[in-house]
């Protein structure tokens, strides 16, 4: 039987384009199920959006796969959803696969709280370009190249983005999670990054690897977070997640009763 993957975008491309390369990769060997962001169903975020709804739609579309159980791979926004879930839902998630998630759920540390307070503050009152310009630059290191901006019109897709991560972002703030929930998990995790990204996604990576009894953290040279996705899912980090699906299976076979 395929390994079953439900993947979780970020709060900037769509699940079909931020998983194209990783899709092409994996061809028939994988079925790899792309789900989209609840904050972007409608033309504005509702006024009561909120991670528990990101949450609950994750069984929703398990649901309606007949997937009892699976591997999750996530990244950036759907990275903090993907935590919850697996805290929340341990025995749906066989794997978790995640590049560089937006936070962690919980209590920050005094360090992650710096980060994203400031960060919170420099977007404070920007709208537009501007606030997708400062939302990218603070996420990276000081001389980082960054993607051109783009070119023509801005597609309707795309103008509900300052508004759906500035509601991801107060989402965060209010979701209530015990990161002690980590602890129990019972499945492996990969952590991925790139040496490029802010500072604070190799902090995370730390967190984490305190929180998850079996995980596995790789730093990627010469990629941040926002570049182009083939540059994420190269075939070094392909095969990392190939690796962790086949193993997590073993495993849940082992501890299967005979």
């Amino acid at each position: 039987m395929k390994h079953q993957v439900i993947c979780v975008p970020g709060s900037v491309a769509p699940a079909a384009q931020r998983y194209r390369p990783l899709v092409e990769a994996v061809g028939d060997g994988a079925d790899l199920h792309l789900k989209d962001l609840e904050v972007y169903r409608e033309p504005q975020p509702p006024a009561d959006y909120s991670m528990d709804e990101e949450v609950a739609a994750i069984d929703r579309f398990a649901d309606s796969l007949g997937l009892d159980r699976f591997h999750l791979v996530a990244y950036s926004g759907g990275g903090f959803i993907s935590l919850a879930y697996s805290g929340t839902r341990p025995k749906r998630v066989m794997s978790l696969g995640v590049f560089e998630p937006a936070r962690i759920p919980g209590p920050l540390t005094p360090e992650e709280n710096e980060f994203f307070t400031g960060l919170e503050d420099r977007l404070k009152g920007l709208e537009g370009d501007q606030f997708m310009t400062t939302f990218v630059r603070e996420q990276v290191k000081r001389g980082a190249q960054l993607p051109p901006p783009q070119a023509g019109p801005v597609s309707a897709e795309m103008q509900k983005r300052p508004g759906g991560i500035a509601a991801m972002i107060r989402a965060f703030d209010v979701y209530t999670f015990d990161r002690e929930l980590l602890r129990a998990a019972p499945f492996p995790v990969f952590y991925g990054y790139g040496d490029l990204s802010h500072g604070e996604q190799a902090l995370k990576g730390g967190i984490l690897a305190q929180l998850f009894a079996d995980i596995h953290v790789e730093r990627f040279a010469g990629v941040h977070h926002f570049v182009p996705p083939e540059q994420i899912y190269t075939p070094r980090h392909v095969a990392a997640l190939e690796n962790l699906w086949a193993r997590a299976e073993e495993s849940a076979g082992q501890l299967s009763p005979k």
